[in-house]
């Protein structure tokens, strides 16, 4: 596991990208906990482990394998996560990425969870499979687990910072806000200029402790007043017909 940041540093918008972590984010879910009760894998197991890597107790290499060779999904499997992720999205996600993509601004998801489980949830916030970057899993012609992509970096710890380095690294304009709840997250605030912990959904000490600028509110629209200026708010307000929303997303903040 990579060193946690002890201090984030931190910049106010504008930003050119949005990045969101998934679970525990995005939905009210964590995946790998769900793929426990969906394959019949005992759930508690799972969470536990699931926990111990977020919270940054294990290394998440060190339970990412032995959690998939558990659960060893079938594509099936995959797409009921997948309608689960939906099921427990959180609100206001499709007006938050609406809004954000209005502004002009690239909006992606970049997550330890299946890429195939994941990619529906975007699909109902108004993204594309190319916006998410997760890890892919592998099936047989008849839906039969064959394996996941065990050189994906974001199955272990520093792997998102990767990741966000890279994409910190192609952004022309603006720089880079993360949202996400887990230590992966944290890990990689050194690549982007605000880091936002959230703690809608999870409350992890190590996270919150360490960061300057937090949501803790169930509400993906209390993310906006986190993610643009007030310039901004007032172009969604007054050039893209996004004014309730706008009203919205400061009164829940």
């Amino acid at each position: 596991m990579s060193a946690l940041p002890e201090h984030v540093q931190d910049a106010p918008p504008p930003y050119g990208t949005v990045v969101f972590d998934c679970d525990s984010t995005l939905a009210a879910i964590e995946g790998v906990d769900e793929l426990g009760d969906i394959v019949g894998v005992g759930r508690a197991e799972v969470a536990a482990l699931t926990e111990r890597a977020m919270a940054g107790a294990a290394p998440l290499e060190a339970v990412y394998g032995a959690r998939m060779e558990r659960l060893r999904p079938d594509r099936a499997a995959i797409a009921e996560l997948g309608r689960r992720y939906v099921a427990a999205a959180l609100p206001h996600g499709p007006e938050l990425v609406s809004a954000l993509l209005a502004l002009g601004k690239r909006v992606l998801v970049v997550s330890g969870g299946l890429a195939q489980a994941v990619q529906p949830l975007a699909a109902h916030l108004g993204l594309s499979a190319e916006q998410v970057h997760a890890v892919e899993v592998f099936h047989g012609r008849s839906g039969a687990y064959q394996g996941w992509d065990e050189l994906s970096p974001l199955a272990r710890g520093g792997g998102k910072l990767e990741v966000l380095r890279g994409i910190s690294s192609s952004e022309h304009g603006g720089g880079v806000a993360l949202v996400g709840d887990g230590v992966t997250d944290l890990e990689a605030a050194p690549a982007v200029r605000r880091f936002v912990a959230f703690a809608g959904v999870a409350r992890r000490e190590a996270v919150l402790s360490r960061s300057r600028v937090r949501c803790e509110r169930a509400d993906l629209a209390a993310l906006l007043p986190l993610l643009v200026s007030e310039d901004e708010a007032a172009e969604l307000a007054e050039a893209h017909g996004m004014a309730a929303f706008v009203r919205t997303a400061f009164a829940t903040r």
